[in-house]
């Protein structure tokens, strides 16, 4: 579903991607992982839109998508969560899910003078939509809390679920256990496997938890100083002796109090 061909970024003499190729298969659900800065969000940023990249290309589905901004990427079903959740503080759940749809009649200060029965028509659709999604998360007890109120797990069920609410090709999932806690994180786990089984989401993760990528991804990308390190299942990329030196050892020399 996505091709990457030799991109860069680079920012002034900082080279934060540098000259990586990869593929995202559809129907998957692909870990993405390495140490701090090597270029794994800066990465998610370039396909996504955030950024333009200095060289290289970004393919979806055979299409050129590089440099395109991300309300046109979202138009094209490529959507992405970011490490700090970006709820609307002051709206509840329901409202968060139902405020995703674009192009909604209501948003036309004419139709909503003109044709109210159709605004209303619409808002009642899209507010059953929210309301299957907030069921499928088993989050009904919060539905009409307000975002801002809501623990960061809770948050990124809520991200998840705006994912939910279009029609999605592919989601970039940056950190999504990150300040989880375990109960939440099984939670998170199961929604993300139930939507690549059952309605055919293609999944790009960022995590540093190896459980949690274990448990949910069939392959795994590994990134380091901008470069692809190495590619393989997670059982492959963590008995990788070039991984074991740039990731896995150096974070378990942290855990243990020695230098890295």
């Amino acid at each position: 579903m996505i091709e990457v061909k030799n991109l860069k970024m680079h920012f002034g003499g900082i080279h934060a991607v540098d000259d990586v190729s990869l593929s995202l298969q559809t129907g998957r659900i692909t870990g993405l992982i390495g140490p701090n800065g090597a270029g794994k969000t800066t990465l998610f940023n370039v396909i996504a839109g955030h950024y333009k990249p200095t060289s290289g290309h970004v393919y979806l589905d055979g299409e050129d998508i590089t440099g395109l901004e991300p309300h046109q990427l979202f138009a094209k079903g490529m959507l992405r969560t970011f490490q700090i959740a970006h709820e609307f503080s002051t709206l509840s759940v329901r409202e968060n899910l139902m405020m995703v749809p674009g192009n909604q009649s209501g948003e036309r200060l004419i139709d909503a003078w003109l044709r109210p029965n159709l605004v209303k028509e619409e808002e009642a659709r899209v507010r059953e939509k929210a309301n299957a999604v907030i069921r499928f998360l088993e989050i009904e007890h919060v539905a009409d809390e307000l975002a801002g109120n809501l623990s960061g797990g809770q948050k990124k069920l809520l991200e998840l679920g705006r994912t939910m609410m279009t029609d999605a090709k592919i989601v970039f999932l940056d950190e999504v256990g990150a300040g989880v806690n375990r109960t939440l994180l099984n939670t998170l786990g199961d929604a993300i496997i139930r939507l690549n089984k059952e309605r055919g989401y293609t999944f790009c993760m960022i995590e540093h938890d190896m459980d949690f990528i274990g448990r949910l991804c069939e392959s795994v990308i590994v990134m380091a100083e901008g470069h692809v390190l190495a590619q393989g299942t997670a059982a492959e990329v963590t008995a990788n002796e070039q991984v074991i030196e740039a990731y896995l050892g150096r974070g378990l020399k942290n855990k243990t109090g020695a230098k890295s």
